[in-house]
């Protein structure tokens, strides 16, 4: 009766002392979320304020308020 052929085996590979660990993927802290969400409330407000205050549409507090929304926005982003 023939004999079956036997599977090849593989040969480990040199220098290698240890095998290599799969990385886990990093949390952000648990204040991270809050204070993002909370740079875009203040955002809101600040543009909310502007308005109420009578002034109608001062640039530099608008361009401000959306600057706050923007950062918070981008802080979103990278959020895990």
């Amino acid at each position: 009766m023939p004999e079956s052929r036997s599977r090849k085996k593989r040969r480990p590979q040199r220098y290698q002392m240890e095998p290599q660990r799969k990385k886990r993927a990093t949390h952000s802290p648990r204040w991270y979320g809050p204070l993002v969400l909370g740079l875009i409330g203040l955002g809101v407000a600040v543009v909310i304020w502007n308005y109420l205050r009578g002034d109608f549409a001062t640039n530099g507090v608008l361009w401000t308020g959306l600057g706050i929304i923007g950062v918070g926005f981008i802080g979103l982003t990278f959020w895990k």
